[in-house]
């Protein structure tokens, strides 16, 4: 009985653990939209830097002139950017959600550029014929 009790005690403490909210809301927070749209292009960022880094022209750059153009192009502080991607990351099951609509933008721009989104909406012609 009291391992039961004890389990029961330590699962209540769990799951009021995980709806907690640790980090207090900033002030001033970019909006989700925003938010997925800029951790696409740093993505994005960092994929092109891993590319070129070797290129003699790119060889004296660092990853952090591509991310401060980033922020420069969204007109955002990087202590804002800090302070927002904390608060999202501190609740997990809704940063999930904004990953997922990141690698679903990241999927969909690679498929632009790789010709196949183009291959899939017609694949097989005849039957539409």
């Amino acid at each position: 009985m009291k391992k039961i009790f004890f389990l029961l005690t330590v699962l209540l403490f769990a799951f009021y653990a995980c709806d907690k909210e640790y980090v207090e809301k900033p002030a001033r927070l970019i909006k989700e939209k925003q938010m997925i749209d800029m951790m696409v292009d740093m993505h994005l960022a960092e994929a092109t830097f891993s590319q070129v880094r070797y290129d003699s022209i790119w060889r004296n750059s660092s990853s952090a002139n591509f991310y401060y153009s980033i922020l420069k192009k969204y007109n955002v502080p990087d202590t804002l950017f800090e302070k927002s991607y904390i608060y999202y990351a501190s609740n997990p099951r809704n940063f999930e959600t904004m990953y997922r609509k990141v690698v679903n933008k990241l999927t969909e721009i690679e498929l632009n550029n790789s010709g196949k989104k183009k291959d899939k909406l017609n694949v097989n012609p005849t039957l539409t014929e």
